[in-house]
């Protein structure tokens, strides 16, 4: 069972409205997990 997920990467603006999202203590455990969910689609930074 093969997907096309693994191809889809999280932009860099929504990367850091994710980030914003978790640093905020107002914001929902609802809200936190789809930030988290998106920065995980992130790639990282070793990279570069």
């Amino acid at each position: 069972m093969s997907t096309d997920n693994s191809k889809k990467v999280t932009s860099k603006r929504a990367a850091t409205a994710a980030s914003k999202v978790l640093r905020d203590k107002r914001t929902s455990k609802t809200s936190k997990t789809a930030a988290a969910s998106a920065l995980s689609q992130k790639p990282s930074r070793k990279g570069k």
